[in-house]
């Protein structure tokens, strides 16, 4: 039987110790212990269920973590106070010193700074490649490559990854495949595509309400372990810990996920059709005559459609910002960046979530100046959307 994300949430069983509907949200910093050998043994790990600290691990946070490893049919999961925080802390605890990664130059543009600026001054080598390109990607592995690294559908190009054949390609080399699943939520499931970790930006999808700033991992009950260890884990050392009050917020969110991202695919798959209609330069991986239609049809979870991102290339930045500011004016929605919001939101990528790629490489990966990225919301009345944009043209 085909995986249902939204059904592996739904039938989880979770509710406050006072028997309320909503899991209770622990408000301490710190947890008390009965025996000072209790207190111990928690510290270093062994004692399912007590918690000692929240840096460490929480209630709240622990209820959304099982929650999210559900959808993903994960092992286990950990939560973190941003998606960027996701990524750095599961990269530099698969990396040392002298590892190499292989990633997508395709991808999104903190993530890129991270990979191209940061790693180096630790001397982790990365390679960037076109990751829809499997022999690019084969030719880039080393024998020190430790992860392969890329996006479900890329930033803000929206290329697919073929999740199945990345893993293999990382298996064979005794490397991981990470994968940021950010824009498809139960859309995509790539860890049962293969995919060894998922992370996210809960910011966007997930939380769905741009209210707060939020990360998840999602991997084995081991990688956890060594997420969270006292002594060398990253997401215990760094600090990067989710505030309890926001988790139980997101937890809550995520069972009206399912829902909202039909909806957003809805919208999306609307206007793309009838922006090609019109003749405009639109890239949408629902389109059938998109480059990746096939591909994302093959690992896509049906019911909940092609995703809410699509991007119409508007040849200049000056053309952009003009209709970009009037689609604002006209009530379209918002000239904003982020993502997966109730409202339209739009921004023109090069100069703004990818601006730290340097310019030489956004023309190489096809990346134009007057590209603007749509989050499409979650329109009631997706035709009058349709001919406002069409309006500000």
């Amino acid at each position: 039987m085909k995986f249902n994300p939204a059904q592996a949430i739904q039938n989880l069983k979770q509710f406050g110790e006072f028997g309320g509907v909503n899991p209770s949200v622990t408000d301490s910093s710190t947890y008390t212990f009965l025996q000072g050998e209790t207190m111990e043994d928690t510290f270093h790990g062994q004692m399912e269920g007590c918690f000692l600290y929240s840096r460490h691990w929480n209630p709240s946070n622990k209820y959304l973590a099982d929650a999210l490893a559900a959808m993903e049919n994960t092992e286990s999961a950990w939560v973190t106070g941003s998606g960027m925080a996701a990524i750095t802390c599961s990269l530099l605890q698969l990396c040392n010193s002298g590892d190499h990664i292989v990633t997508s130059v395709t991808t999104y543009g903190g993530t890129y700074a991270f990979l191209k600026n940061w790693l180096p001054k630790f001397n982790i080598e990365v390679s960037f490649v076109d990751i829809t390109n499997l022999e690019q990607v084969k030719k880039a592995m080393q024998p020190n490559t430790k992860v392969i690294y890329t996006e479900s559908v890329t930033n803000p190009l929206l290329q697919v990854s073929n999740i199945p054949e990345l893993a293999k390609i990382a298996h064979q080399a005794n490397a991981k495949l990470m994968v940021d699943n950010t824009f498809t939520p139960m859309i995509i499931s790539p860890a049962m595509l293969g995919a060894d970790f998922v992370v996210y930006s809960m910011t966007k999808f997930i939380n769905g309400k741009n209210d707060c700033v939020a990360g998840a991992i999602c991997g084995s009950n081991e990688f956890v372990g060594q997420l969270s260890d006292v002594n060398d884990g990253t997401a215990m050392l760094l600090g990067p810990v989710l505030d309890s009050l926001r988790s139980s917020n997101i937890l809550k969110n995520l069972n009206t996920l399912h829902i909202r991202m039909k909806q957003h695919s809805k919208n999306a798959q609307f206007l793309a059709g009838n922006f090609e209609k019109s003749g405009l330069k639109v890239n949408y991986p629902g389109l059938k005559n998109n480059t990746q239609h096939e591909l994302h049809k093959e690992l896509m979870n049906k019911e909940f459609g092609f995703g809410g991102i699509l991007a119409l290339d508007f040849t200049t930045l000056k053309n952009a910002n003009r209709i970009m500011q009037k689609m604002q004016d006209a009530g379209v929605g918002y000239l904003a960046v982020s993502l997966g919001y109730f409202k339209t939101l739009f921004s023109c990528s090069g100069h703004s979530t990818s601006s730290e790629i340097p310019v030489e490489v956004q023309k190489k990966m096809g990346l134009s100046e007057g590209l603007v990225r749509f989050s499409v919301g979650l329109d009631n009345n997706i035709e009058d959307t349709f001919q406002k944009i069409m309006n500000c043209i």
